[in-house]
C-alpha cells in the first residue's frame, strides 16, 4: 500500500473503507468483515485483508478481536485516526445507508437497528442544477426563469452563483443577482428554466461580504431552569462553562437560528421548551433577518 509523506492512503476507497472500520467498531462495538463486504460490495478475504491493514499500517492497538462477539472491538486504547470520533459520524453512515437501502431494495449494508424519518424533498431539475453548477465553477452570469411566492409569474433574473448550500431544511445557491444588486439566496426547486449565459460575472464569491463575514452565536442554558437542568442542557450541547459557541457565516445565521429552534424576537413562556438561549442576542440579530 502507498503511504504519502503525512501518513494517509493515497486511494480514495481505501480510505472510505478505513472510515467504516473506525465507526462502526466505536458506535457498534462489535466489527465484522460483513460491515465491510456488505457496504463496498468486497469479499470476505480483502475485507479481512483491511481490517488487518488498518490494524498494521494506520491504527496498531486500536482493535481486539472478541471470540464471544465473534468480531472486533475498539481497545481499552483505541484513539481515532481516520475519524474525529464523534457520533454525527455514526449518524451520518446510518442516514447515508438508508438511502442506499431505500433505493436498492435489495441492499443489505449490515446496519440492522434504525430507522431514519424522511421528509418530503424539494424537487430539483437536474438540467438547472447543472446549468448553476457549471456557471458557479467557471465564474459566468447566467439568466435563469424563476418564480417566488411573491410573484404570480416566472421572471427573468440574470446571477452570478457562487455556492450551493445545503440546510436542513432546502438547497439554495448563493448568488448575486442583477435586478437587486445585492447577493441573494436562490432556492434550486423554484427554478423553471435556463435562458442563456450572459458572460464573465464581476461580482464573485470574494465581493460578498455577508458570506466572508464569520459570526459567532453563544449558546447557554435558558437562566430559568434549575442548576440540574442547565447541567443536562450542557451536556446535550457540549458546552465548556455553560457555553458553546458555534462559528457561521452571516448569510447562514438566519438558517442556523431556524435550525437550532430558536425563535430570536420572543421568549418561551416556559423555559423546557425553549432549551437554550443566545447570549450575544443583539450581536446575532444583525445578521439573522
Amino acid at each position: 500500500m502507498e503511504i504519502t509523506n503525512t501518513g494517509w492512503p493515497i486511494r480514495w476507497e481505501l480510505l472510505m473503507r478505513y472510515r467504516l472500520i473506525e465507526i462502526v467498531a466505536l458506535w457498534e462495538g462489535r466489527l465484522t468483515t460483513n460491515h465491510l463486504c456488505n457496504s463496498f460490495g468486497i469479499a470476505r478475504q480483502q475485507a479481512s485483508k483491511d481490517i488487518n491493514a488498518y490494524l498494521r499500517d494506520v491504527a496498531p492497538g486500536n482493535l481486539e478481536y472478541d471470540t464471544k462477539l465473534k468480531g472486533y472491538k475498539p481497545s481499552a486504547t483505541f484513539t481515532p485516526k481516520m475519524t474525529s470520533g464523534l457520533a454525527d459520524e455514526y449518524l451520518h453512515a446510518l442516514a447515508s445507508t438508508k438511502d442506499f437501502a431505500h433505493t436498492f431494495s435489495q441492499l443489505d449494508l449490515g446496519f440492522a437497528h434504525t430507522e431514519m424519518l424522511n421528509t418530503p424533498m424539494r424537487q430539483v431539475n437536474p438540467d438547472i442544477l447543472r446549468a448553476l453548477v457549471q456557471a458557479a465553477r467557471e465564474g459566468k452570469k447566467i439568466d435563469m426563469g424563476y418564480v417566488s411566492l411573491t410573484s404570480p409569474d416566472e421572471e427573468s433574473r440574470i446571477i452570478a452563483p457562487h455556492t450551493l448550500v445545503c440546510t436542513p431544511l432546502r438547497w439554495h445557491v448563493r448568488a448575486y443577482c442583477e435586478k437587486n444588486r445585492d447577493y441573494r439566496d436562490f432556492v434550486l426547486s423554484r427554478f423553471r428554466s435556463i435562458n442563456d449565459i450572459e458572460g464573465d460575472a464581476q461580482m464573485r464569491r470574494e465581493a460578498d461580504d455577508r458570506w466572508n463575514t464569520m459570526v459567532n452565536i453563544t449558546l447557554v442554558p435558558d437562566s430559568r431552569l434549575s442548576d440540574y437542568q442547565k447541567a443536562i442542557i450542557a451536556e446535550d450541547y457540549n458546552m465548556v462553562d455553560y457555553k458553546r459557541v458555534i462559528s457561521v457565516r452571516s448569510a447562514l445565521v438566519p438558517y442556523a437560528v431556524q435550525a437550532l429552534n430558536l425563535d430570536l424576537t420572543k421568549i418561551e413562556a416556559k423555559p423546557e421548551a425553549q432549551q437554550i438561549v443566545v447570549a450575544n442576542l443583539d450581536e446575532v440579530k444583525q445578521h439573522a433577518f
